[in-house]
């Protein structure tokens, strides 16, 4: 599939956009104006891409808001799903071995984590036991109380599209910084701003996400404008044509960025789209 050559004032023919902290009022809604810019954008012959650390469960009310209604971006880039016709673009997963090797390596660091596993085009979710005493409703936009704990051999058993990592009182700085020092490989790891640890299949980022969909729809990566607030959003901005961090962004992104917009609680994203189109 590849799009017609329609292209925005300002040569972009993709806005791809992380949702929580970037695209997200500071309530976790689509403030008016944002709805506004994006179909404008879209009005324009722009195509508008969720890229986002979420599942499709946590993907679809935000969908529904924003109005995004074609390709999405899930697991920090591990899978891509249309949210209309249901279609799998691509999944990226970690092999059963790999996430076994992890596991036992940062636990012998670190007793008493806890894992989930993400899994079946990220519909499926099997967290260990004594996971759901840690979370809430917002962590992965599903009731603790229907996730099931099961023991850890099961969650490592069979590839996932994303396996998370938690522990009831070790900051997640703290347990990202041990996995990065085990100096294992065969996998990806990162921080979206969630309260665990985030790993993904070796060299999956948003940004190898986002290429595979732009080579999908035959569009060029200068012809792509990004935004994001999160490590997880790093290689995305440094990838796109043109990646804006908003002003809420840590230091890294600000820093990685072609460009610092006003903050998600200031219509940061909007305010770009609607100075592109004029």
């Amino acid at each position: 599939m590849t799009l017609p050559r329609v292209q925005g004032p300002s040569g972009i023919r993709l806005i791809a956009t992380d949702l929580d902290g970037t695209l997200l009022d500071v309530s976790g809604r689509v403030s008016a104006r944002t709805r506004a810019a994006l179909d404008a954008a879209r009005a324009a012959g722009i195509v508008t891409v969720p890229v986002t650390a979420r599942q499709p469960i946590g993907v679809r009310p935000i969908a529904e808001q924003a109005g995004f209604d074609e390709w999405a971006l899930c697991g920090n880039g591990a899978y891509g799903v249309h949210l209309t016709t249901g279609e799998h673009l691509f999944a990226e997963e970690i092999p059963a071995d790999v996430q076994q090797q992890l596991a036992e390596a940062l636990r012998a660091v670190l007793p008493d984590l806890v894992f989930a596993s993400v899994r079946d085009a990220g519909e499926g979710f099997i967290a260990q036991e004594g996971y759901a005493a840690l979370a809430q409703l917002s962590d992965h936009k599903r009731d603790p109380a229907t996730m099931r704990g099961v023991p850890l051999a099961d969650v490592l058993a069979a590839p996932s599209l994303k396996l998370v990592i938690r522990h009831a009182s070790v900051p997640i700085p703290e347990i990202f910084a041990a996995l990065q020092a085990l100096g294992l490989t065969g996998f990806e790891a990162t921080l979206s701003g969630a309260p665990f640890v985030e790993v993904m299949a070796q060299d999956v980022t948003k940004a190898t996400g986002l290429a595979q969909l732009c080579e999908h729809l035959g569009i060029g990566r200068d012809e792509v404008l990004a935004f994001g607030d999160a490590l997880n959003d790093l290689e995305m901005l440094e990838w796109a044509g043109h990646g804006v961090a908003v002003a809420n962004a840590i230091d890294v992104v600000r820093d990685a960025a072609d460009e610092v917009a006003a903050s998600n609680a200031d219509d940061g994203v909007a305010q770009v789209i609607e100075r592109m189109l004029g």
